[in-house]
């Protein structure tokens, strides 16, 4: 399957069960109304946890319906976290969404031993783009996680984005390890790690997936440019999914992409037992409504 706009994840929620999602601390504007947005298409059920009042307040003010949901009043915002996270480990919610709430004290409560939403995996994020210039919809990972992955770390987040590509119907993703260069050097890390990545693959340590690398940015997206620079790739020219050398690349990739190409973007947290919407205060309610709708695809319930 080849997915080459985000509104076709739409499609791939059709006839399924609409998803539960728990807003944590749900008293946040942005959050709030591409939940809602969602939910009015039939996606999902909202449940607001978070500070009933602030809720209605932005709600009225915004001429957001909020009536007949489900809102769990409880005014402290590390509780209303807990309270969602704890939603989601008992089954009463399929997804996790943050609110008005710091990133850290949500992930602290996600991998909290006790009652979170640990897997044993590394928690990676993976975004999904839809870029004019490229023929199809292109992942990245990790911008916004993990801040100078290892070999190991990168093992877990190729397999954290490859089983979320599957889910997505993207039965045997290309994946492009990237680096400054395409040839390895022993002074460059990435290139290092990005060699081995490859080799694995090859040997079916890393599975489900094509793996190539390292290749320069150009490389992975354009086959001319491969072919120009003499390289033979399976890859090359038609990756589906970048993995970064860290999360300042990556970041800056990110950023470039949605400011400088105005690419569409969704994007996750994986690793965890259920996926997990947590946005950027930049992204627009677009890329959030989106957001959700791509964890809902690849939520467990069927």
């Amino acid at each position: 399957m080849v997915l080459k706009h985000l509104s076709e994840l739409r499609q791939l929620l059709v006839d399924k069960p609409t998803r539960r999602l728990v807003l944590a601390a749900a008293q946040d504007h942005n959050s709030l109304s591409s939940a809602l947005m969602a939910a009015r298409d039939g996606f999902i059920e909202p449940i607001l946890v978070g500070d009933r009042e602030a809720i209605q307040k932005i709600a009225s003010h915004n001429n957001l319906d909020i009536a007949g949901m489900r809102v769990v009043h409880e005014p402290d915002t590390e509780m209303a976290v807990e309270i969602a996270v704890r939603m989601v480990r008992s089954n009463q919610a399929d997804i996790l969404m943050k609110g008005k709430v710091g990133t850290s004290s949500l992930l602290k409560a996600v991998l909290n031993k006790e009652w979170g939403l640990r897997s044993g995996a590394l928690l990676s994020h993976f975004a999904i783009f839809e870029v004019a210039a490229y023929h199809k919809l292109i992942a990245v990972t990790d911008v916004a996680m993990n801040i100078a992955p290892n070999l190991q770390d990168k093992i877990a987040i190729v397999n954290n984005s490859v089983a979320c590509l599957n889910k997505l119907g993207v039965e045997m993703p290309k994946v492009a390890v990237l680096g400054a260069v395409e040839m390895v050097s022993e002074n460059m890390q990435a290139t290092l790690d990005a060699a081995l990545l490859s080799k694995m693959n090859q040997r079916d340590q890393i599975r489900n997936c094509i793996i190539d690398g390292p290749l320069a940015f150009d490389n992975a997206i354009s086959l001319e440019s491969a072919v120009h620079k003499g390289i033979r790739s399976d890859v090359a020219g038609d990756t589906d999914l970048l993995i970064m050398p860290d999360i300042e690349v990556g970041n800056v990739l990110y950023k470039s992409l949605v400011f400088f190409a105005h690419a569409g973007v969704a994007a996750v947290i994986l690793g965890a037992t259920a996926p997990i919407v947590l946005t950027s205060r930049s992204d627009s309610d677009q890329a959030k409504y989106f957001s959700i709708l791509l964890a809902a695809a690849i939520s467990r319930q069927d």
